[in-house]
């Protein structure tokens, strides 16, 4: 599975990196994105079920979180 970790980077610019990386992978692909607290794990996993991508999951892990998704059809 594929891990993108965009911690540290701020809203709404991780949500552009998310889309973009998202760009690239097959639909149907199970992705991990890592995630800050806050702005970020609130966000981005709206942002991207808004695109049409299906939430399978967000672990709390120590200090962050791991967002999975599987991707939508373009």
């Amino acid at each position: 599975m594929q891990s993108i970790d965009l911690r540290g980077v701020s809203c709404p610019t991780n949500f552009v990196m998310a889309k973009l990386e998202l760009e690239d992978i097959e639909a149907g692909t199970t992705v991990e994105f890592l995630l800050d607290d806050g702005e970020p794990v609130k966000n981005v996993p709206r942002s991207l079920k808004d695109e049409g991508h299906k939430l399978l999951g967000l672990q709390e892990r120590e200090g962050y979180y791991v967002l999975t998704l599987e991707k939508g059809e373009d």
